[in-house]
């Protein structure tokens, strides 16, 4: 067939792929499980001969070998659009930047306002009509592909075949050059044991939850927790729209709650736009009819969830001060992760009808020296970047309780917000809240 006869004609060892790229060029690197591997380390090697090498990426699992190879910085620039635990450590070192987004503007950044002179995208077999799938990470990988000069595809037969939605595969006829990986399976990422302080707070949330209701969960333990404990419980007929794909849905969906049946849209389809998890999990997303991958422009786009009745977004956050203002991506100027998708859902779920957005976290935490600190601040700490503004910000989950702040005047904020803080910070809260002038004399101590 012509299509094969297309894949055999651009077939490339690694080396020949990446001797595309020239000195000055924009690449990308894609997200998470599409970040290329064998194409990372042929171009480690060229970075000696080459300059101003400026590479784009997100969720990096596994360590950047281009990056690596220039210690210095001096010809390699990596910026991040969502920083992983090792681009935590990147960017301590001096040698990854952050890009702020809204995480539904993505594809829109690509098709509208950057330029990518070379793409290195892993995708899953070509199959025999010459589309390559892009398997666990949907998100922006068509935008990419679409703006950039030159297209390499690195084929991993290890990548399940995820069904769209829309925008989940590119054809041989728009590629430039294809290598081939061998079965390499994908990084795993198990979610993390829940605490009993997170079940603690997931209690709270779990207790909001109706019957027949469609359930985001961001990335974390505390959201994981929630998924928890919502497949123990009494729950029913529940949908899944969401942009991350987590273990947590798979068990909802092996405990019979997960039909999909009573979506108003995607109606039997658990949506989202980039997976991260466990071998099962891949092998739950492969050829799965019952799930559909879409662009982060569909799944994160607040009017696609207002058609959705009863959407519940779950996410965590770092800190949050007394005016409702959330930090969810740094803390000070140490940046931790990213913005994500985390104000979309805030704002899609409100929209939703009988829709709610939760943003749990613990209380306190210890720091270095063995001392308790409050979340909740009086204002945010200097640098600290606001996530989620309180205009926005819906339901704050602690393991004290619940604080809705929608619609709330500055003194109904502060006084929920100080209810559901550590009874230890609660009499420094309140008088930070009197000198801010945010505080009513009759307001109840909480």
């Amino acid at each position: 067939m012509r299509v094969f006869q297309e894949y055999a004609q651009k077939l490339k060892s690694p080396e020949e792929a990446v001797g595309v790229v020239k000195s000055g060029d924009w690449l990308d690197f894609g997200f998470g499980l599409s970040m290329p591997d064998l194409l990372d380390e042929a171009l480690s090697h060229r970075v000696p001969d080459l300059t101003d090498l400026k590479i784009r990426g997100a969720l990096a699992l596994r360590p950047l070998k281009t990056v690596e190879a220039d210690p210095g910085r001096e010809s390699v620039c990596y910026s991040s659009w969502h920083f992983s635990g090792y681009e935590r450590r990147l960017h301590d070192a001096g040698l990854c930047n952050y890009i702020p987004m809204i995480y539904r503007n993505k594809p829109n950044f690509y098709r509208k306002s950057l330029e990518v002179d070379v793409a290195m995208l892993q995708v899953a077999p070509m199959d025999r009509h010459g589309w390559f799938n892009f398997s666990l990470t949907n998100s922006a990988s068509r935008a990419i592909c679409e703006t950039a000069r030159y297209v390499i595809l690195e084929v991993n037969e290890g990548l399940p075949r995820a069904l769209g939605g829309r925008e989940e595969g590119i054809h041989i006829s728009e590629v430039d050059a294809v290598v081939e990986a061998g079965n390499r399976p994908p990084v795993e990422m198990r979610p993390a044991e829940p605490s009993d302080l997170d079940r603690q707070i997931a209690a709270h949330i779990v207790e909001e939850i109706p019957d027949g209701a469609t359930i985001q969960l961001g990335i974390g333990g505390l959201p994981n927790a929630v998924g928890s404990l919502v497949a123990d419980s009494g729950l029913s007929d529940l949908g899944m729209h969401t942009e991350m794909l987590v273990d947590a849905y798979l068990v909802l969906h092996k405990k019979g709650k997960l039909t999909n049946r009573r979506k108003a849209i995607d109606r039997l389809k658990g949506t989202w736009t980039f997976c991260v998890g466990t071998r099962d999990l891949y092998e739950w997303v492969n050829e799965n009819p019952g799930l559909a991958s879409y662009p982060v422009d569909y799944t994160n786009d607040p009017r696609v969830m207002a058609q959705l009745d009863s959407l519940i977004s779950i996410n965590s956050c770092i800190e949050a001060d007394l005016y409702g203002q959330v930090c969810s991506e740094c803390s000070g100027i140490r940046h931790i992760s990213g913005t994500g998708g985390q104000l979309d859902f805030v704002t899609g779920a409100y929209l939703s009808r009988g829709g709610k957005s939760f943003i749990c976290f613990p209380s306190t935490y210890t720091d270095k020296t063995g001392q308790i600190v409050s979340r909740i601040l009086p204002v945010m700490r200097e640098g600290s970047v606001v996530t989620d503004p309180r205009t926005q910000t819906h339901i704050l989950v602690t393991e004290w309780g619940k604080a809705d702040l929608a619609g709330r005047s500055t003194w109904e904020k502060a006084e929920r917000i100080i209810g559901i803080s550590h009874p230890q910070f609660r009499d420094h809260l309140v008088r930070c809240a009197e000198e801010m002038g945010i505080w009513r004399k009759t307001n109840r101590i909480p």
